[in-house]
């Protein structure tokens, strides 16, 4: 990244990098929250003193799920790199949160690549990058997965009005991309950060099964723990509704929450927009389904973020030994 600069520039740049980083982490959650238009961060506060729900053992609980999730996320990425290079619970932890706090406001978070890297020395910077990827699509194949099954059944429960056509058809057009990503990996054609995407194939081929078996295992038990932190967000804000009637819809809103096209910096707004369109079909009101986005944002991205800028800022460059 720095190459040949000497040691005082090569610091100078780094202080300052990391201080861009944490400055737009900030100033990103702050422009989320005061510049909402689907929900006024001061309509936010007074609907949560209205309810009067939030006792310090209810906050508690909901920061314990929160932690609890990101405990398997550091575990699965631990699990994941420590294939290249072994590293600590405490390091996983670090990286993640890290990266985290540098990828809040890239589109679609490709920060995280760049930022979980710079922790590795050159020769395994690629590799650790694949592996990332690896560790995104185990959480996303657990999305699509559980999403699809809710869908299902959230069609099947309230007779939903869909054109079968226009999904025929974007179906279609999804198994075309998936022909011609094939028949481009036999040609070679692909490159992925100037690696052919067969060579990426084959680096995948070769992990081992365990890998696959922790990195899904782990990401399942995460995605329980979040939606089962947004299920005990709708009982705490009196939605009476039974947990598989919940699962139901919020399976089918992570999935198409997940498969809109998006840059990060609106995912919140997409999840918003989604949960409302969803939950407004079961009788769920704006305000609540709103508020309780807002509140998983705050609690698995913000939070987890602030913590990681504190890791940010004594980020070191690994030893090139």
């Amino acid at each position: 990244m720095f190459g040949a600069i000497p040691y005082k520039t090569k610091q100078f740049y780094l202080v300052l990098i990391k201080i861009s980083i944490v400055v737009g982490a900030f100033y990103f959650i702050y422009h989320k929250l005061s510049s909402n238009e689907s929900l006024s961060f001061l309509n936010f506060v007074d609907y949560l003193k209205e309810n009067r729900r939030f006792s310090l053992k209810t906050v508690s609980f909901l920061v314990f799920l929160s932690i609890f999730n990101w405990f398997f996320e550091i575990l699965k990425w631990q699990v994941l790199a420590s294939h290249i290079k072994k590293i600590s619970f405490t390091q996983s932890l670090e990286q993640s949160l890290g990266s985290l706090t540098a990828s809040l406001f890239t589109p679609n978070r490709v920060g995280e690549y760049g930022a979980k890297i710079m922790y590795f020395q050159s020769k395994f910077r690629k590799k650790i990058a694949f592996l990332n990827l690896l560790g995104n699509v185990f959480q996303m194949t657990i999305t699509v997965t559980l999403g699809l099954i809710g869908l299902i059944f959230f069609i099947k429960k309230y007779d939903l009005d869909i054109n079968y056509l226009k999904v025929a058809r974007f179906s279609g057009i999804i198994l075309l991309f998936i022909f011609f990503g094939y028949l481009s990996t036999k040609q070679n054609v692909i490159k992925v950060r100037g690696f052919s995407l067969k060579k990426v194939l084959e680096f995948i081929k070769i992990l081992p099964t365990q890998i696959y078996f922790k990195g899904l295992l782990l990401a399942l038990i995460r995605y329980l723990a979040f939606s089962f932190q947004f299920y005990w967000l709708l009982h705490v804000f009196g939605v009476d509704v039974s947990y598989f009637n919940a699962m139901v819809v919020i399976t089918s809103m992570y999935l198409l929450a997940s498969v809109i096209p998006s840059i990060f910096i609106f995912d919140v707004i997409i999840k918003g927009s989604v949960a409302v369109y969803l939950f407004d079909i079961v009788g769920v009101n704006e305000l609540t389904t709103l508020s309780i986005v807002t509140i998983m944002w705050l609690l698995n991205f913000v939070l987890p973020s602030i913590i990681g800028s504190g890791f940010v800022i004594k980020f070191k460059l690994p030893e090139t030994k």
